[in-house]
């Protein structure tokens, strides 16, 4: 069952996360890795940012969460990640498939750019890499990332970036 996480869900969450996030040991570069991957206050954080969390439950246990944050004209999908022994079972397409009716909006995603996994997962749900010089305004308009960050990711989108205003902000 897709419900939206609730804060006694916090722990599962962190843990999914720095779980799955193993995934990315050595597809990242060095500099930009740290164990656990996302520390609980970070987490805290981008829940205050407005990160909405959205999970997949089975038997009362969170396999998979995926979070969703409207930030100016367009929605971001935030820290998609399933526990890897469920991973491949449909439980991401599932999450975004939801996420995404949930907004009339043109929705962002951001991986990093060596995580061919995970944009070959986007690029099957229909989204589309944007340019380099696309990527760059948009995370930088959409995202508060350092500029390392910027430079070893990729932005995929459902929607033609070019229906969005480009211009650096």
């Amino acid at each position: 069952m897709i419900r939206q996480c609730r804060h006694s869900d916090f722990a599962a969450m962190y843990s999914i996360i720095n779980s799955a996030a193993l995934a990315y040991k050595g597809a990242i570069p060095a500099d930009r890795w740290q164990e656990p991957y996302m520390t609980a206050d970070e987490l805290a954080e981008e829940i205050s940012a407005g990160v909405v969390f959205w999970c997949w439950e089975e038997a009362g246990s969170l396999l998979g969460i995926m979070g969703i944050q409207d930030v100016k004209d367009v929605t971001l999908i935030r820290h998609a990640y399933t526990h890897p022994a469920c991973q491949r079972k449909g439980i991401g397409s599932q999450l975004l498939q939801h996420l995404a009716a949930q907004t009339k909006r043109p929705l962002l995603m951001g991986t990093w750019a060596d995580a061919k996994w995970a944009i070959q997962f986007y690029e099957k749900l229909g989204f589309s890499l944007v340019s380099e010089e696309e990527k760059n305004i948009l995370l930088r308009k959409y995202w508060n990332i350092p500029a390392r960050q910027v430079e070893t990711s990729v932005v995929l989108s459902n929607t033609p970036v070019k229906e969005l205003a480009l211009e650096q902000k």
